[in-house]
């Protein structure tokens, strides 16, 4: 609301310069600020914007693995933290938006000025209550919104101008659609804004009480929090108090039950989302003791821990009284059902909010800003409820992780349920090692899983270590072992997985968990293959498959026939590898996640391809392009490199080396690297297309190449490849190519045009100058598209328009 000029300023200032530093008090709009430059900079010379948030961070040696994580920047050839990060970023332009450095201040500038001076056209926009003092840093001081002139009080026009009355008008008919200003009601609202000295968030969480509280009720409650806050003074720290005021006070409205949900959300500092905020703010049998009215009674459980032991200091079980504290003694039953009304109350007064982004991921997250969080932090002590809370939240982080273990062999190739709750995980991971809580090893091992899922490795192994040095269960020692072999292969050290793996597999074969002796036989085998010893890979993988065999689980049943394949593909066994994938192919098409089954079915390519079956090859590695979610990822690359074979077999030389370059110029963006085996098939087929064509012919092919991206990539892969997808609902018979059908309402002449121009790489612009059209219109068109076609993105268009032009059955995705 508001700052035009501010926007306008800063956009000038991030044109000409590096790091741009936004600071002033809590709650006066910096990461709201920084949002809305950072949206409006996109495709700019300022480049792709990366929002990093720092708020729940609190040790400033992890923050290069934070900015990576954050990133998507993963270790590859031996690069880790700061390496890893100026390798990815290079010479690309990118803007990144680091918010909320002032805890960080050091290591935020130790890292900026490291990144500035090694990534020529990086840009760092920073938020901070204190400036980084890095040398070429412009500083902009972000003020309080505009208020009414003085004198200007009986001129309604004049006040309604102010930014501050109306963002305090935009949100009081947010929640309250009903709310209008009647005689009077402006000057009380400007009133309202000048004694919280316009700062943004006091003014939001004030006028989110207007469905409730007269404007002049909302004023004086204000006021009698001021006084309490300094003791009748109004020399205190203006911003700092009025913010403090406006917390507080808004805090003494929440009904019981309110209050009780808003604390305890405070120990979920990376986010959360209702069933997260369920497990941890519902009360459980053992939390306490329920009275005859609904209410729970502490139980007695917390007088004497301290605050550090995640409790309260008062032995005597009274909490020191103040301005913010919350008497102990019975507090309402917070049930599990509860929660979701009270999470969307409190967003509706903006004591939470929504995190920005992930909805498409699918159930809405939330999260505390910090200075609401903090204030709730010390309301949770005050209550005697911090051990009780914090309990609950390493039994939901747990029992999540133990749902991932317990479901199948492979737990460190499977999708990660904690995906979400990084931050959370680490936080319950450092609060159960300073307390020698049993739960601090199955929370260990998860953050190391979703560590080495994000391929930060050095962290992923620091952590194993940490967690092999204190295990006693015997079954948990394997698991780890396995994971820290699977993390140092991927590190290329390879004597350390041999060591780990065979470790590991010690330990399975001396317990009764042949689940566990599985998982570190696997392990065993992918470190054999990261050293090229094929043939003792084989054997171990032949062993791992035959102790799957006895437990039952179809799935792992068939991702132990997958890698045993794969690794008799190396030694050129394919016959064998060739049955293992017709028998494994159906159960991995109908229950397992997506990245799983992409690889089989690039390695069933692969075989076919070994094999001479070209056609069955480009098929397969076909499919795997349309199964493929839209956007750069390594899933694309290996049938991209597959293609690059067949069409180089067929004697398609330009095609094999457009391919080649893409394909490339891919890996190279989201640095990616092969592997080896699989690499130098590749290699050495470009290298006998460059010796066939003429310099001239493969240098433009080769640049025609690196200028495919997108939709128009998949495009021209598919152009054609014959066959239709493996589907997930296909009815296999001995070959394992399904061919999936649907029907769909055709598309009208001026659809089909857009549909077509879309497969090009045009965008909604270029489509309405060449086709006469305005943009909404051909918006219009596409939306038709995408609903008779049942797609969402343009590279599924795209798919779909070269499946027609091929003649190809519609895949009916």
């Amino acid at each position: 609301m508001g700052r035009e000029r501010e926007l306008s300023r800063l956009r000038t200032l991030l044109r000409s310069s590096r790091l741009l530093t936004l600071t002033g008090p809590g709650g006066v709009g910096k990461t709201r600020l920084a949002l809305e430059l950072a949206g409006s900079v996109r495709g700019s010379r300022a480049g792709r914007a990366q929002w990093v948030e720092l708020d729940s961070l609190h040790d400033g040696e992890l923050l290069p693995q934070a900015l990576a994580a954050a990133l998507g920047v993963r270790e590859r050839g031996g690069r880790a933290g700061i390496e890893a990060l100026v390798h990815a970023l290079g010479s690309r332009t990118t803007l990144i938006v680091l918010d909320n450095c002032e805890h960080l201040a050091d290591a935020c500038a130790q890292l900026t000025a490291t990144l500035l001076a090694r990534c020529p056209r990086l840009r760092i926009l920073a938020t901070s209550r204190e400036t980084l003092r890095v040398p070429g840093e412009v500083v902009f001081r972000v003020g309080e919104l505009s208020l009414s002139p003085a004198g200007e009080e009986h001129d309604t026009a004049a006040l309604l101008r102010s930014e501050a009355v109306r963002l305090f008008l935009a949100r009081a008919r947010t929640s309250d659609a009903a709310f209008a200003l009647g005689p009077g009601d402006a000057h009380t609202v400007a009133e309202i804004c000048r004694r919280l000295d316009g700062l943004p968030l006091a003014i939001e969480l004030a006028a989110g009480r207007a469905g409730s509280l007269s404007l002049p009720g909302i004023l004086r409650g204000l006021d009698d929090q001021l006084s309490l806050l300094t003791d009748g003074s109004r020399t205190g720290p203006g911003r700092h108090r009025e913010l403090a005021a406006a917390i507080d006070w808004s805090h003494r409205l929440l009904d019981p039950l309110e209050a009780v949900v808003f604390r305890r959300l405070s120990v979920l500092g990376g986010g959360f989302d209702t069933e997260g905020a369920a497990a941890v703010c519902a009360d459980g049998v053992a939390d306490g003791i329920e009275d005859d009215e609904g209410r729970v009674r502490d139980g007695g459980r917390n007088e004497h821990r301290d605050v550090h032991g995640a409790g309260i200091g008062r032995r005597d079980g009274v909490a020191p009284r103040g301005p913010h504290s919350t008497p102990r003694g019975p507090h309402p039953t917070v049930r599990p059902e509860q929660v979701v009304r009270v999470v969307c109350a409190l967003e509706a007064k903006s004591l939470i909010v929504r995190v920005r982004g992930d909805e498409q991921r699918g159930a809405a997250r939330f999260r505390q800003l910090s200075a609401i969080r903090a204030y709730g932090m010390d309301r949770l002590a005050e209550a005697g409820e911090l051990y009780d809370t914090w309990n609950r939240a390493l039994d939901w982080l747990a029992g999540k992780s133990a749902e991932a273990v317990g479901s199948g062999v492979f737990a460190d190739l499977t999708e990660e349920p904690l995906g979400q709750e990084r931050e959370n995980l680490a936080a319950a991971v450092s609060y159960s090692a300073a307390r020698s809580d049993g739960r601090h090893i199955p929370l260990a091992l998860a953050l190391a899983r979703l560590l080495y899922r994000q391929e930060q490795l050095t962290a992923a192994r620091t952590l194993l270590s940490g967690v092999l040095e204190r295990v006693q269960d015997r079954a948990d020692r394997g698991a780890a072992l396995a994971l820290a072999a699977r993390a140092a292969c991927l590190q290329d050290d390879h004597a350390a997985a041999l060591a780990f793996a065979q470790e590991a597999v010690a330990v399975g074969r001396a317990g009764q968990h042949p689940a566990r002796l599985a998982n570190a036989l696997d392990a065993l085998a992918a470190a054999r293959l990261c050293r090229g010893e094929f043939s003792d890979a084989v054997a171990v993988f032949a062993e791992c498959l035959d102790v799957v065999r006895t437990l039952g689980r179809p799935l792992d049943l068939a991702l132990s026939r997958h890698h045993l394949a794969w690794a008799l593909l190396q030694t050129g066994t394919t016959t064998r590898a060739e049955r293992l994938m017709r028998e494994c192919l159906p159960e991995l098409a109908a229950r397992a996640p997506l990245g799983q089954l992409t690889a089989a079915l690039h390695t069933d390519g692969a075989i076919r391809l070994a094999r001479g079956d070209l056609d069955a090859a480009e098929r397969r590695f076909a499919e795997v392009l349309r199964k493929t979610p839209p956007g750069e990822s390594f899933h694309a690359l290996y049938p991209l490199e597959g293609l690059v074979i067949v069409a180089a077999e067929r004697g398609d030389l330009q095609r094999s080396l457009q391919l080649y370059a893409a394909a490339a110029a891919i890996r190279q963006r989201i640095d990616t690297e092969p592997e080896a085996h699989w690499w130098g098939q590749v290699e050495a087929t470009v290298a006998r297309v460059k010796e066939r064509m003429p310099a001239a012919g493969a240098a433009a092919a080769l640049a025609a190449g690196r200028r495919l991206r997108g939709a128009r990539l998949v495009a021209y892969a598919l152009r054609g490849a014959e066959g239709g997808p493996v589907g997930r609902d296909s009815a296999y018979e001995e070959s394992p190519e399904g061919v999936g059908t649907a029907a769909h309402p055709p598309l009208t002449g001026r659809e089909s045009a857009v549909a077509k121009l879309v497969a090009e790489g045009l965008t909604n612009r270029q489509i309405a100058a060449h086709l006469g059209l305005s943009k909404s219109t051909v918006a219009g068109h596409l939306d038709r598209v995408r609903d008779k076609w049942g797609v969402r993105s343009r590279a599924q268009i795209a798919v779909r328009v070269a499946d027609q032009a091929a003649g190809r059955p519609e895949t009916g995705r």
